[in-house]
């Protein structure tokens, strides 16, 4: 993947002759190019609701504009819930590490994807074509129609074939969770035609691959996961065309479903070290997978093409006693953190997911899903050695009463 970015917001400064700058350069500059002629270092927090304004006629004339179309407002900010100049250096800064005009960030990954539904339903367009597996949550959503939305699910080969006159939305997730899976983006993308294609690239991050570049029109991300970094902040965040992030910003001021300032700061500064992150990690998940693969515990393990810090493994004995023995790596729902997470996908992030479907999608009841983070490989290695030695006896018995068959 070429590592170089386009400048594409606000006018700043690109970096070269040839005016583009690598990803490493914008996760440290994007969205603080104006700090040095404002006199700071860091980035300012401003954790202002609501901004003075003696003008009134012309703040009723912004508000009409932003009702009209969505364009973000020209001056000085309004109310929290229209925008915010902190939240704001956040999306300039994912829009540019995405290469999309815009983006438009929200209080959660969930939160995004509502508002993205809500925003293409409301143009009659509530019919979704969706290939699993997608996070848990994304696919309630989706099957449950909560948001008045229908959804066809279809592998990519039958996308094309699945759009109606009323298709908003084509939706795909890759490396997909938590199975990995991956899916070939170009085609997908081809396969949609008019229609706009949403990836969910919270896995792989733009630091692994720009789903933009294979023809897709809105990324998606849980903020909470790698962006952020810490697994201290929660936000969600599209990157888009600015014809979309319009009617997003519409549906946010509508919905309220905002980014708290303090979660932009910190999402913002995470920014800056999610390429020295997720190559450090995903190196060593690398080196995990490549172990875990020639371990006669395991049955199978799932590590994506394109790389990145998740690994999935499906073991022979009781999943549920190595999430229980593990002793460096941390028990726990989410990901993207710098601490190693392991959880069973089957009981917690897609338990919401009907049983047969989440199994007909390769989330078996044996399934792990570890996310890297920054400690030693060999520690890692070691504490995964003696969860796992607890189920060697049974995985030995059950092996046995295989071949006794």
């Amino acid at each position: 993947m070429d590592s170089r970015t386009h400048d594409m917001r606000n006018g700043f400064p690109a970096g070269g002759p040839s005016g583009r700058r690598a990803l490493a350069t914008e996760a440290v500059h994007a969205g603080r190019e104006d700090l040095v002629a404002l006199g700071l270092h860091a980035p300012p927090l401003d954790l202002s609701t609501t901004y003075p304004c003696p003008d009134s006629r012309g703040e009723a004339a912004r508000l009409d504009a932003f009702a009209a179309d969505g364009a973000e407002l020209v001056g000085p900010p309004v109310y929290g819930r229209l925008g915010n100049p902190t939240v704001a250096r956040f999306e300039t800064a994912l829009a540019r590490l995405e290469g999309t005009e815009s983006a438009v960030a929200f209080a959660s990954g969930m939160a995004a994807l509502s508002a993205v539904l809500l925003a293409r339903g409301a143009l009659g367009l509530r019919h979704v074509v969706a290939v699993r597996p997608l996070y848990g949550c994304s696919d309630h959503l989706l099957t449950a129609g909560l948001l008045g939305s229908e959804v066809t699910w279809t592998d990519p080969a039958g996308i094309e074939e699945a759009l109606r006159p009323d298709t908003g939305l084509v939706m795909v997730e890759s490396p997909a969770n938590p199975t990995l899976a991956e899916v070939d983006l170009r085609a997908v993308a081809h396969a949609c035609g008019s229609i706009p294609l949403l990836v969910d690239n919270t896995f792989a991050t733009p630091v692994l691959q720009r789903p933009v570049e294979q023809g897709a029109r809105l990324v998606l991300h849980s903020a909470t996961k790698y962006l952020g970094g810490h697994g201290d902040v929660m936000g969600g965040v599209v990157a888009c065309d600015e014809e979309l992030a319009r009617r997003l910003r519409q549906v946010r001021f509508a919905t309220g479903g905002v980014l708290h300032p303090l979660a932009g700061y910190l999402l913002l500064r995470g920014l800056a070290t999610l390429p020295v992150r997720v190559r450090a990690a995903s190196a060593t998940a690398a080196e995990l997978a490549r172990r875990l693969a020639a371990d006669p515990r395991i049955v199978r393990v799932h590590y994506p093409r394109v790389g990145g810090a998740m690994v999935a493994f499906e073991i022979h004995g009781d999943p549920h006693a190595v999430i229980a023995g593990v002793r460096v790596i941390t028990p726990a729902v989410s990901l993207g953190s710098v601490d190693t997470l392991i959880q069973h996908p089957a009981s917690i992030s897609h338990r919401i997911v009907d049983a047969e479907d989440r199994r007909g999608a390769g989330v078996s009841d044996r399934l792990l899903r570890l996310s890297v983070g920054l400690e030693d490989a060999e520690d890692l290695w070691a504490d995964l050695e003696r969860a796992l030695g607890a189920e060697q006896g049974g995985g030995d018995r059950r092996r046995e009463e295989m071949a006794g068959r």
